[in-house]
């Protein structure tokens, strides 16, 4: 499935809406790719909000991971190899139910996390002025 959106950052119901129909209470993994300041962690920011839970949403950028209410994962990968990321063991944590957003997670980290059988959401932001177009492929 793949659907695209032109939205404002104030408006990413429509697409949060969207997500939660896609990974329809499964675990996934949704890789979300764009530049600097593209909106990445607002959309994990507003998706953590919409489900009413009050956890602070950072980039984990020097981290790795933030964890929010046990079944809602955050990786930033920007400054890390796919070697180095497995080399910290955090492969292992895809094991674990919930839904895992991965920022700056290129094609080597989609296809191996698809080879091993994990349920892959790719999401790609582009700045398009005060709006962002959202490609989803699921």
């Amino acid at each position: 499935m793949k659907k695209e959106f032109e939205l404002e950052l104030n408006n990413l119901t429509i697409l949060i809406d969207e997500l939660k129909k896609v990974i329809d209470n499964e675990n996934s993994v949704v890789i979300l790719r764009g530049d600097l300041a593209s909106g990445k962690t607002t959309l994990v920011k507003n998706y953590v909000k919409s489900l009413g839970l009050s956890d602070l949403v950072t980039s984990p950028t020097f981290s790795l991971q933030a964890i929010y209410s046990d079944t809602i994962f955050h990786y930033d990968v920007y400054n890390k190899t796919l070697n180095e990321f497995i080399s910290l063991g955090m492969l292992e944590e895809f094991e674990k139910d919930g839904l895992h957003f991965v920022e700056w997670g290129d094609e080597k980290l989609q296809m191996l996390l698809n080879d091993y059988g994990y349920r892959v959401i790719l999401i790609e932001i582009e700045k398009k002025d005060n709006k962002r177009l959202y490609k989803i492929d699921a």
